[in-house]
């Protein structure tokens, strides 16, 4: 990337650099509970923050808590650059078990929670985890529109929507991110990406690294091999390079696979390279 590209600013006021962190896999198993290894969690979110990421992810409901508690412990008192987002909206009956609760005092009682686990006045970036089927979506973004006016939240964000959806909440108030499952094999939010980019919206890719087809990991080998990276270096200097809005936040346990995906944003694709990506056929 260059100089030009290598920031993105969120909301107007949070400049940050385009390759964030997620800390989910900090959790433990089916990300419930402490990690096997708690110093060496806490090592990994220091380094990601000594090696100048200012963006971090995560939510109340990795872990639960854990997530969350972890972040305050290696980090607080935090750095003035670096911005922490979090989401509410999903709650954990067990590990691998993901739940929608999108009630308005849910989301209040879990924004209050994250304020206290974060060690924050204010939370610069939260998000709606997902859209609750049975809760209108206006009664979801009402209650963060209603935390932000509480001075609780600084930006309101939306995670796991449509465009429909997006544009509802727009007419609400300021939306200044999404976050989506999106990667090179599961471009069904493409049509997100752009909006996000017309409308001046950060978009976060969430599991950002799937290879998907042979065909694409061949041609993913391919060019990784002429740029003397690996695999998914490649698929996240994609992802950089699709959009201006684009913003992910690959997360890891590990120091060494952390070191690699920050590398990402010196790989330098070719527009025959990331068209080939794009559509393996062609390449």
């Amino acid at each position: 990337m260059t100089d030009e590209t290598r920031t993105i600013t969120i909301g107007g006021d949070l400049t940050v650099n385009r390759l964030g962190f997620g800390p989910m896999r900090i959790t433990g198993r089916g990300i419930w509970g402490d990690p096997p290894d708690r110093k060496a969690a806490i090592a990994l979110l220091r380094r990601v923050v000594e090696r100048g990421v200012n963006f971090i992810d995560t939510a109340d409901s990795y872990g639960p808590g854990t997530s969350e508690s972890l972040i305050a412990e290696a980090l607080h008192p935090y750095p003035k650059d670096l911005v922490i987002a979090t989401k509410g909206g999903l709650v954990r009956p067990g590990p691998d078990r993901w739940d929608t609760d999108c009630r308005p005092a849910r989301l209040r009682q879990a924004c209050d929670d994250s304020l206290k686990r974060l060690k924050l006045d204010r939370i610069d970036l939260y998000q709606l985890h997902a859209v609750d089927p049975g809760v209108p979506l206006e009664d979801s973004v009402g209650a963060l529109v209603e935390l932000q006016k509480q001075g609780k939240i600084r930006h309101i964000g939306l995670s796991n929507v449509q465009v429909a959806q997006l544009a509802r909440a727009q007419k609400l108030t300021a939306i200044v991110s999404v976050q989506n499952r999106y990667n090179l094999e599961d471009r069904q939010s493409d049509d997100v990406v752009d909006a996000c980019a017309r409308d001046g919206l950060a978009f976060l890719p969430w599991y950002p690294l799937a290879a998907g087809s042979l065909a694409r990991a061949r041609q993913l080998d391919a060019v990784a091999k002429r740029h003397g990276v690996n695999r998914t270096q490649v698929a996240l200097a994609w992802l950089l390079r699709r959009s201006p809005a684009m913003l992910p936040i690959p997360g890891t346990s590990s120091i060494e696979h952390f070191e690699e995906n920050l590398a990402a944003a010196e790989v330098a694709l070719s527009d025959d390279e990331f068209r080939a990506l794009a559509d393996p056929r062609a390449g």
